[in-house]
């Protein structure tokens, strides 16, 4: 049995390689098919994931590449998900990218390290499935850029362009 036969997922081909995502339609209906809709779309096509702090995450989803930009199926925003039985326990943990409760729109986040101070904060929709050696092949970039008043350094507009997505499926 082949892996898009045992769940729906998301194919993120990038420049470092492809990443599989599982997504968790159980747990996030509105926001796995906000996720694979804007995929099927072409939405996340181009893109790159803007944000990546080391030991922490990567985080992409926006068509300006700020971190200000993108927008929901549903609209501009839509309300959170967020399920008690999923934890931000490790590397690999896909959720929505927000600006606080119920701001979810196109931008995503994959943790490359365990982040439990997100739980109840952010909606988890999916994890990586295969690829998580170009996941974590993230965490040798430079990260050198200040990207927040508070100190925190990420690297920002960095090459790891998402070029195509792939094999959106949902029975």
């Amino acid at each position: 049995m082949s892996l898009s036969d045992k769940a729906p997922f998301v194919m993120l081909e990038t420049s470092m390689g492809k990443i599989c995502l599982e997504l968790y339609w159980d747990h996030a209906p509105k926001t796995c098919r906000n996720f694979s809709e804007l995929a099927r779309r072409g939405y996340y096509n181009g893109t790159m994931f803007h944000r990546i702090i080391a030991d922490f995450m990567i985080q992409g989803g926006d068509p300006t590449g700020t971190g200000r930009g993108g927008a929901s199926i549903y609209g501009d925003r839509f309300a959170d998900e967020i399920s008690e039985k999923l934890k931000h326990t490790g590397a690999g943990i896909l959720s929505m990218a927000n600006a606080g409760p119920n701001t979810n729109g196109s931008q995503f986040f994959i943790t490359l390290a365990p982040t439990q101070h997100l739980d109840g904060k952010h909606t988890i929709f999916g994890r990586v499935a295969a690829g998580m050696k170009v996941q974590k092949s993230f965490r040798r970039i430079h990260i050198s850029i200040p990207i927040s008043s508070s100190g925190v350094k990420g690297t920002l507009g960095c090459v790891l362009c998402i070029q195509t997505i792939l094999h959106v499926r949902h029975d």
